[in-house]
């Protein structure tokens, strides 16, 4: 039996190949430095690729499909992750058609689609992602300052919106993203900054296909700051243990149908199990510091 290893990766940041301030060796640099193992660049409308030559650290090929709707009021950008060639975005006119379109388009490219912020330029809702088949991922944060991901005002935040789509009966899986863009200059809370959002994947190798393969399965927590020293999930019951930072305290939500919480405790061990009818469990970790991790939905 092959031993598993964590990987820490950053799935959306951007080059200045598009609209980012800095070089692809800049931006591998930074998240090497910074300690993740791998990246997958996201650069609009283009695949972006670098050979580092590095064991130790994976540059993913990828590419941001960046659509608009509306007469360019709406934007409709979906990651194709892995992919080797670019894919033209499509816009049919309405969020669904053009969610499915290209969704498709990337699956055609080989590549694993990711919806992104769907809060920006309030898009769409788990009411058009029902709709919709082929998808993997779902940015349940999105940290770029400007995509309104936690809501407000009667609308619902990204990770509300993830439950619609879990409720409905749709398998997707959360991600926590940087959808960084600035590398350079100032690092305050109104630019793109990178090291905000993140997921670590549980994989045999530092491979494109052994992280791509864990994304694809939800073999992986997403986080902005929590780090967990012990992760089990499966149909009987998910058990963690977070890693002790500072004096913060820890409290971990399990989360059912309709965002309903199934059971809240405090702690760095927590445990559910699984009665069978909840039709799906996830978790979230709420630190003290702010910070959260989410972990995978487990279906009953």
């Amino acid at each position: 039996m092959h031993e598993m290893h964590w990987y820490r990766g950053s799935l959306h940041n951007h080059t200045n190949l598009s609209d980012g301030d800095s070089g692809p060796q800049v931006v591998a640099d930074w998240y090497r430095r910074n300690g993740y193992q791998f990246i997958v660049f996201t650069d609009h409308n283009r695949v972006t690729k670098l050979d580092t030559g590095a064991k130790d650290f994976l540059v993913v090929p990828g590419e941001e499909v960046t659509a608009r709707i509306n007469g360019g009021e709406t934007a409709i950008h979906i990651n194709g992750l892995g992919m080797e060639r670019a894919v033209e975005p499509i816009s049919k006119g309405d969020a669904v058609s053009t969610l499915q379109a290209n969704i498709d388009a990337i699956l055609t490219a080989g590549g694993l689609p990711s919806i992104n912020h769907p809060n920006y330029t309030w898009a769409f809702t788990h009411k058009q992602l029902v709709q919709v088949t082929g998808a993997a991922l779902l940015e349940v944060h999105n940290a770029h300052p400007i995509v309104n991901t936690v809501g407000g005002a009667g609308r619902p935040s990204c990770e509300e919106i993830w439950d619609g789509v879990l409720s409905a009966g749709v398998r997707i899986f959360g991600i926590a993203t940087d959808d960084a863009h600035h590398f350079q200059g100032d690092f305050i809370p109104k630019r793109g900054n990178p090291g905000r959002g993140w997921v670590v994947v549980r994989a045999t190798q530092l491979t494109q296909e052994a992280v791509l393969d864990a994304l694809r399965s939800g073999d992986f927590y997403a986080s902005t700051g929590v780090a967990l020293a012990r992760l089990e999930a499966d149909r009987q019951r998910i058990a963690l243990r977070c890693e002790q930072e500072r004096d913060f305290v820890y409290t971990v939500e399990f989360i059912g149908m309709h965002g309903k919480r199934l059971q809240q405790t405090y702690g760095l061990e927590s445990e559910y199990r699984l009665r069978g009818d909840e039709g799906y469990v996830r978790a979230v970790v709420k630190c003290s510091d702010g910070s959260k991790a989410w972990v995978q939905p487990v279906f009953a």
